[in-house]
This record gives C-alpha cells, sequence and structure tokens, in this order.
C-alpha cells in the first residue's frame, strides 16, 4: 500500500490533541517505551476504529503535546525504524520514521498505515485501540478486524484459494505446532474462541462465517499444496561437474507441508556439506564447510518467503555443482525493491506477508530483512566469496562459490 504522509500543521494538531486511537506521544525511548510504542504501531496497523488513514507515533513529546526538544539521533530513527524488521510484529507493518520539525523542535515521527491484513500481533497478543483506550483485543475485536480483511486488497497470501476446503487443513498440527507458536499463552487459555475465529484471526480462512482457506494456509495446513499450487515445491539437484549437461549424483522433489519441506530440504543440503580439512597453512589442521549452512539456511528461507506462488507451475531450484550452488526462485524484485537496490540493508518489502509472519512464529526467520546481510556475512567468515545475486523481473539467482580450499568430491 502508499502510506500517506500528514504534512507538518496535520502532524502538530495530532501532537497537541488529546491522546487517540490515530496518536501515540512518548518523551523519550527509554524504560517501557518500546515496549508501549511497539503496542502502540500495532494498534495502528489494526485499525480498529476503521479510520483508514495512518496513525503516528511521536517520539520526543511531553503527555501535554509539547516536544520537549530530545535530541533526534540517527541511532534513535534506525532503531525506531528497526521495528519493522525485528520480527516482534507480524505481519511486518508498513511504516515511515522521519525527524520532523513540529512548533520549532525536532520531534522523531512514526507513521504507521493501517494493515491489508489485520489482525496484526506484537509478541503473540493483538493490540487495540478505542479513544485514547490501550489494550489487547477481545474475542469481539478480533471478530471485527477479521471482517475488515475482506474488503482490503488483499496480497496472494491472504487470498481464498477456491479450490481449498476447511477440511483440506491439518488442524491438529495447527492447534499442536503453530498456535503456540503465534498467539501469546494467555491469549490461548482464554478459550473465547472457536477454531474457526482461530483460524481467520490468524488468516489461515476468511472468517468465521466464510471459511474458505487462504493461500496461506494452503501452503503451511495441507499436506498436499500442489494440489492447489501448483508450483509449491522445491527441486533439488547434484551433479558431478559445473553444468547440468554432467553426470546426476543425488535428486529429489520436495513437497507437502512449508514447514516439513523446509527442515527436509535443509537436512538435504547439510548432508552434503562435508568438510574440507586443511594440513598445510598452519601447525594445526583447519576445519572448514565449504558453505556456510547458516548462508544456505538465510538464502533458502529467502527464497520461499519471497517467491511469488501466483500463476506459474515453477518450483523453487536447487542445483549443487562441484564449484557452487544455484538457487533460483520464481519472481523478481517487489515493491519498493528493485534491481539497482537489491540486497541494499533498508530496503525490503514483502510479496508474502503474511507467509512472513508464519515463518518467523515457526522460528525460520529471527527478524526480517537480515537474510542477505547474515548470508553475506557467513561468507565471510567462512572464507566463501560473497553470494552474487541475478536479478531478473521473473526470478532470482543466488550463487554461492566454494572455499579456497575447493570442493570435495561427492
Amino acid at each position: 500500500m502508499t502510506l500517506h504522509l500528514y504534512g507538518d500543521s496535520e502532524l502538530e494538531a495530532l501532537m497537541a490533541a488529546v491522546e487517540s486511537d490515530l496518536a501515540e506521544r512518548k518523551e523519550s525511548w527509554n524504560g517501557s517505551a518500546p515496549t508501549k510504542g511497539r503496542e502502540a504501531i500495532c494498534s495502528f496497523a489494526n485499525d480498529l476504529a476503521n479510520h483508514a488513514k495512518p496513525g503516528v507515533l511521536f517520539v520526543g513529546v511531553a503527555d501535554n503535546g509539547t516536544p520537549i526538544k530530545l535530541s533526534i539521533t540517527d541511532q534513535l530513527l534506525q532503531t525506531l525504524t528497526d521495528i519493522k524488521t525485528d520480527g516482534r510484529i507480524v505481519p511486518p507493518p508498513t511504516l515511515q520514521v522521519a525527524c520532523r520539525t513540529l512548533q520549532g523542535v525536532s520531534v522523531a515521527v512514526v507513521t504507521v498505515g493501517p494493515a491489508d491484513s489485520p489482525p496484526v500481533r506484537f509478541d503473540g497478543r493483538i493490540c487495540a485501540r478505542s479513544g485514547p483506550r490501550r489494550g489487547f483485543a477481545t474475542a469481539q475485536d478480533e471478530r471485527i478486524l477479521n471482517e475488515k480483511r475482506r474488503f482490503r486488497d488483499q496480497p496472494f497470501d491472504a487470498r481464498p484459494c477456491g479450490s481449498a476446503q476447511l477440511g483440506d487443513l491439518d488442524l491438529s498440527w495447527y492447534r499442536e505446532n503453530y498456535l503456540p507458536a503465534a498467539v501469546a499463552p494467555e491469549v490461548l487459555e482464554a478459550n473465547e474462541r472457536t477454531v474457526e475465529e482461530r483460524l481467520a484471526s490468524t488468516r489461515m480462512i476468511l472468517s468465521p462465517t466464510e471459511p474458505t482457506p487462504t493461500n496461506l494456509a494452503v501452503l503451511t495446513l495441507t499436506t498436499q499444496p500442489l494440489d492447489f499450487l501448483p508450483g509449491a515445491y522445491v527441486q533439488f539437484l547434484r551433479v558431478a561437474g559445473t553444468s547440468l549437461a554432467d553426470e546426476p549424483v543425488d535428486a529429489a522433489v520436495f513437497e507437502g507441508r512449508l514447514a516439513d519441506v523446509i527442515r527436509r530440504v535443509e537436512e538435504k543440503l547439510d548432508s552434503h556439506n562435508r568438510t574440507a580439512v586443511d594440513f598445510r597453512s598452519a601447525s594445526t589442521e583447519k576445519r572448514t564447510q565449504l558453505y556456510p549452512m547458516v548462508a544456505l539456511q538465510q538464502l533458502f528461507r529467502n527464497a520461499v518467503m519471497h517467491r511469488t506462488y501466483e500463476h506459474t507451475n515453477t518450483p523453487i531450484r536447487l542445483t549443487w555443482y562441484t564449484d557452487r550452488i544455484e538457487i533460483i526462485s520464481p519472481g523478481g524484485p517487489v515493491g519498493m525493491v528493485t534491481r539497482e537496490n537489491f540486497g541494499i540493508p533498508g530496503y525490503t518489502d514483502y510479496r508474502n506477508p503474511n507467509l512472513a509472519g508464519f515463518l518467523r512464529e515457526m522460528g525460520f526467520a529471527q527478524r526480517f530483512g537480515a537474510g542477505i546481510a547474515t548470508a553475506r556475512r557467513e561468507c565471510e567468515r567462512n572464507g566463501n566469496p560473497a553470494p552474487e545475486f541475478d536479478v531478473q523481473d521473473a526470478f532470482i539467482r543466488v550463487t554461492l562459490r566454494t572455499t579456497t580450499a575447493g570442493e570435495v568430491a561427492p
């Protein structure tokens, strides 16, 4: 979505008015402010009052609406920007951080857009506001947010999969594995919500009264996503050479529930990732993996998160050559990410924001937007060249090359 930014006069009016469901003020970013501020951002994203316009968090403003001349440093602005990617609010909120001069004083301003796929959670809890009242959503609030979602322009992962039915979902796996990871324990223990209400609240069906599974549910809760999304699988191939014309060594196709696919693919990668031993460059032997597993995981999981599942029969392809690994995912850059800024820290967008939230809640992503930077760091530590990216409109290919120790024969 395009985020509307308020003008100075609008911001000054919000800043001076009584705190409401569109404005929150913090004198500093110390003590309880980071937690309360995130709760406010989550509430603005949920937009329970249905204002359909952004909420604003002011930092450097007293409770009476007066700016206090707080030093607005680059570090503070970066800390506030990191709220979008630290993984505590899911799906990741749409927000912009800026230093604005209001009433002649510098103030940090965090502008938060209403979410396309409410409800939004902070640390497993749905934050909601009505007027100045702060708090967490009741069961009835959740029902309202679920209904709101149906009338928004949805990303692909939140749209209904018309050929799927509620009976296609593995509800036992959902209750035992996903819900405890996604929803705070006290919310689960309250037991005020039906299974359909919980599914709707976690964006797995459209609503309790219209229980059509979403594409997110098909990917994560069905045992055969290929029945509904023909490209939702991973293809692995290892060859004894540097081209596809060389002799195959191992080949596998991974399909099924997404969490299981990720684990099985990474087990396969780990089984092939032998350790090179250097006896010559030092007095003691040095053991180095051909590829740092953390980098392989980050780049593969990025492909799962950001690929397009729409209008394609193409899987994610992992090809292991003697001198490199290539990961090809269908779908080019999206949103604010372009060919020119791809991989630059700070440029992050989401084709599948709800899937990104699922991966974060299930422990496959620690924070959003850090995968490429983490992979680069791990390659440097392990002695590998930096990952190479070929960014096209229809696909993205990342290439990892072996350490200077060279390949070990399969």
